[in-house]
C-alpha cells in the first residue's frame, strides 16, 4: 500500500491485511510500503514520512510480524529503482500505455498532469515483484493487469538473457475485498473519499467509528437482508460483518430477522470496536516510540536487500554491465 494517508481504513483491513495475515504462515512473505510509488502525486517531505511510518505501524499492528515476514519501506532496498530501470529498457511503449490506470488517470487530468512516473508505475511494480523470486502476488482484480504486464517482463528476459525471473501467479483476493462507502454504498471505501462520514479509519477513536455505523445509509424497508442491487447500504454492513466475525451472511440475517436496522447496526458498531480497539492501540504505542519502529523496519530492510541484491546482481551479470572492482 502506499502511505497516502494518516490512517488505514477497514477496507484495507479486509480487502488485504487480513488476507496477507493469513499468507504470512504459509509463504516466506514480503510487504511494503511503497514510498516510492507515492511520489506519482505531489507530497509534502515531512508528511509522506510520517504517513510512512504510520502506514507501517498499521501493517504490524494489523498482524503483520516483523519477524515472521518481511517487512520493508521500499526506499530502502534501493535495488527497487535500479531494477525497474532495466525492466523498463524490454517495455514497450505500447504496452505501458495500455495499462487500464495510466489511461484513465492520464484521461481524467490531461496529459500535461500526468508525470512519466505514472507511465511507468507498473514497471517500477515489476520490479517489485520480480526483484523477490515471487511465487504468489494477492491483489484485487484492478491490479492483475500490472501482474500480467510483470509475467510478460520476467519471462521477455528470460528468452533474451537466460533464466533470471521466477514468473510469478497473481492470486485475486476473496470477494469479501470490495468495502464500500457508508453514506455512498455504491462507490468503494477510498482514503481519498470526499467525505470522511463515509470511512472508518484503522486510527480513529472507536466512539467515532461507532457514531458513523449507526448513521450509516441505509433503506426505508428496514429488513436486514443482503441484495446488492436494491439494498447496497445493508448488503455494505453485512459484509463487513461477516468479514469481521467469519460468519455466513445468512446466519447474521437469521440473527436479525424482524429486529430492524438500529439492533443491527449497533451490533456491527460493538464487532468493529472489539476488532480495531487492540490495532489502534498497538499502533499508537508503535507511533509513540519512532526510533524503535525505525529500527525494526531497517532490519527488515536488510533482509529484503540482501534477496534483492542477489537478484539484481544476477540481472546486472546477464544484460551485460560491468562490475565495480
Amino acid at each position: 500500500m502506499q502511505p497516502s494517508a494518516d490512517s488505514l481504513q477497514i477496507g484495507n483491513y479486509i480487502g488485504a491485511l487480513l488476507q496477507w495475515r493469513e499468507l504470512q504462515t504459509s509463504y516466506d512473505a514480503f510487504f511494503s510500503v511503497v514510498d516510492l510509488h507515492a511520489l506519482t502525486v505531489a507530497q509534502n517531505p515531512a508528511e509522506l514520512r510520517e504517513k510512512t511510518r504510520r502506514t507501517a505501524a498499521q501493517y504490524i499492528a494489523a498482524g503483520i510480524e516483523p519477524s515472521q515476514s518481511t517487512l520493508y519501506v521500499q526506499s530502502h532496498v534501493r535495488a527497487h529503482a535500479e531494477l525497474a530501470w532495466i525492466l523498463s529498457t524490454i517495455t514497450g511503449f505500447g504496452e505501458a500505455g495500455r495499462m487500464t490506470q495510466f489511461k484513465d488517470k492520464s484521461a481524467r487530468y490531461g496529459a500535461d498532469a500526468t508525470s512519466v512516473g505514472l507511465f511507468t508505475y507498473p514497471v517500477l511494480m515489476a520490479a517489485d515483484i520480480l526483484l523477490y523470486q515471487t511465487d504468489v502476488v494477492p491483489v484485487g482484480d484492478d491490479q492483475k493487469q500490472h501482474v500480467e504486464l510483470t509475467r510478460d517482463l520476467a519471462e521477455r528476459f528470460n528468452s533474451r538473457f537466460g533464466e533470471t525471473f521466477t514468473v510469478p501467479v497473481p492470486v485475486i483476493q476473496k470477494e469479501t475485498a470490495r468495502i464500500y462507502d457508508l453514506q455512498n454504498p455504491t462507490a468503494k471505501m477510498s482514503k481519498s473519499a470526499e467525505s470522511d462520514a463515509g470511512v472508518l479509519w484503522m486510527l480513529d477513536d472507536p466512539a467515532k467509528s461507532a457514531k458513523k455505523i449507526m448513521r450509516a445509509v441505509t433503506d426505508n424497508e428496514g429488513t436486514v437482508r443482503f441484495d446488492r442491487e436494491a439494498k447496497p447500504g445493508v448488503s455494505n454492513l453485512l459484509t463487513i460483518y461477516a468479514a469481521l466475525t467469519g460468519r455466513q451472511i445468512p446466519a447474521i440475517e437469521d440473527e436479525y430477522a424482524g429486529r430492524g436496522y438500529g439492533d443491527f447496526k449497533k451490533g456491527l458498531a460493538e464487532i468493529v470496536v472489539e476488532e480495531f480497539a487492540p490495532v489502534r492501540d498497538r499502533a499508537l504505542e508503535l507511533l509513540d516510540d519512532p526510533a524503535e519502529l525505525d529500527r525494526i523496519l531497517a532490519e527488515n530492510a536488510a533482509r529484503a536487500d540482501a534477496v534483492a541484491d542477489r537478484t539484481l546482481s544476477d540481472v546486472y551479470d546477464r544484460v551485460g554491465l560491468l562490475r565495480r572492482v
